[in-house]
């Protein structure tokens, strides 16, 4: 433990960390202010970036992108009543009416303040259970890891975006994707039509760079013509005791829902806001004032969506089971520079674990004080005309999809990717299942295969396992288990 609280200490004395978080968080709550643009995208256009990195710098961007974008979209949804990120939609419904008679500094204020007491909430939960969940890990092997990651999949049908069998199908396409290449064991071909710059598989960095930034892209050019109405801010108010009096409750109760909501895997922080809001209103002794300026309705959706950011970091760090779109994103980053999720994790390169913690913790803090006291100035950039904006995310995503390896096969499989997510958009699917798969694909795969060595071929024994019957019971449980409740209601009545 206290190795652990040094290496966390030690952040706030390196210079140059903190210098990279500072900055990173500026440009965070830049990109969640540009409406289209959010955490997700963001931190895709960034991973090739960081590959020249230290690993504790690479992943401190990545997680403070993470953080402080999914903050910033709240600007937005209360200035001009659009969300910057898919995570800020609930606070729309108080948000802007706040700001629409007259009291944005105070929505801004309370949304600011809630969203850090979230992030801080969720980054002191990170330190105490991903240590004590990597424990648990060591008593996991190849059938646990794999039932693990088809509970993972499972919960891709919970997804609000899509539908839970329009997600369903865009994880399954997403493991399809992972077999594209030489199988490891046999180096039998597959799905390469001949194209040997295929054989080590689709490297996520390229996929995931067209499923979010180049698609998002052409979801956006749809819009390239639209007038933004905006509210004038002239000053930033903090919230007064009174407020803090009556949200403390229900932020409280934010950050226990925005944390569990983000540690289950494949949920997220968008999940996290509108169950935090609905949470809000059914808790709260003035109902009537929500959708028309209640702040306990900022404070509930602000909360739990920053405080999922560290709950998801979860069982991204210790399982290797992404909890959103963004940590799946941060995930690569970790295996790229050699800091493979898990148990030895957290024994052999502890240090560092706790060195990303802590530059999580400070972002909260830095977007804090940006969020009160140059929230007017954040706010313009929204007015960026996007003729002007996607452009250049193009060239950003064109430089980024190359610099992984100076291939020009990886442009292109960025910009095929682009026009895959912009059609399954277009046609209801999420995107992020189909990032989830790609990268549980492989784990499954490989899993199966030791599972199988283990005994013999007889898969049957996988189920003999407590632990990994317990995981697969859930993954039963999370896809059939509505549809069983409602034959069992029509049966009784």
């Amino acid at each position: 433990m206290i190795e652990a609280i040094s290496a966390m200490a030690s952040v706030f004395t390196d210079p140059y960390l903190l210098t990279l978080i500072f900055a990173t968080t500026i440009l965070g709550v830049i990109i969640g202010v540009l409406p289209g643009l959010g955490a997700t995208t963001g931190a895709a256009l960034l991973l090739p970036f960081t590959l020249t990195m230290e690993p504790v710098q690479a992943i401190a961007v990545l997680s403070t992108i993470y953080v402080s974008a999914t903050f910033a979209g709240s600007i937005t949804a209360i200035l001009i009543n659009t969300p910057g990120t898919s995570a800020a939609a609930a606070t729309t419904f108080d948000g802007y009416p706040l700001a629409q008679k007259g009291e944005a500094g105070r929505a801004l204020g309370i949304a600011v303040v809630s969203s850090t007491v979230g992030g801080v909430f969720s980054v002191i939960v990170l330190c105490i259970a991903a240590p004590l969940l990597a424990r648990v890990a060591y008593e996991f092997r190849p059938p646990e890891y794999f039932a693990l990651t088809i509970f993972g999949l499972s919960m891709l049908a919970s997804i609000s975006a899509g539908g839970a069998v329009k997600n369903l199908i865009g994880g399954i396409f997403g493991v399809w994707l992972s077999t594209i290449g030489s199988e490891r064991v046999t180096a039998i071909e597959r799905f390469m039509f001949g194209n040997y710059d295929l054989y080590e598989g689709l490297s996520f960095v390229p996929v995931f760079i067209g499923l979010f930034a180049i698609s998002e892209l052409l979801v956006q050019s749809k819009t390239v013509n639209k007038i933004i109405e905006t509210v004038a801010l002239k000053a930033v108010k903090l919230p007064t005791k009174e407020d803090y009096k009556r949200i403390w409750k229900t932020i409280l109760r934010s950050c226990g829902i925005g944390t569990f909501i983000g540690v289950l895997p494949a949920e997220g922080a968008t999940v996290a806001s509108m169950i935090g809001y609905s949470e809000a209103k059914r808790w709260s002794k003035n109902k009537e004032e929500f959708g028309k300026g209640s702040i306990e309705g900022i404070a509930g959706a602000e909360a739990a969506n920053n405080a999922a950011t560290g709950g998801a970091m979860v069982p991204t760090m210790v399982l290797g089971i992404p909890g959103s779109g963004t940590t799946a994103i941060i995930l690569v980053g970790l295996m790229v520079h050699g800091l493979r999720p898990g148990a030895y994790l957290f024994t052999e390169q502890v240090e560092k674990v706790y060195q990303i913690f802590g530059s999580m913790l400070i972002a909260n803090l830095m977007f804090m004080a940006l969020g009160l006291y140059a929230a007017r100035v954040f706010a313009r950039v929204s007015l960026i005309p996007i003729s002007i904006l996607w452009p250049i995310v193009f060239a950003l995503s064109v430089i980024g999809a190359y610099a992984l390896s100076q291939s020009l096969v990886d442009v292109w499989i960025a910009l095929i990717f682009g026009v895959i997510g912009f059609f399954a958009r277009r046609h209801g699917f999420a995107v992020a299942p189909i990032a989830v798969g790609l990268i549980l694909g492989e784990m499954v795969e490989t899993n199966l295969q030791h599972s199988l060595k283990m005994y013999d071929g007889q898969w049957w024994m996988i189920l003999a396992q407590p632990l990994a019957a317990f995981f697969l019971v859930l993954a039963f449980l999370g896809l059939c288990g509505p549809y069983l409740y409602n034959l069992i209601t029509k049966h009784k009545n």
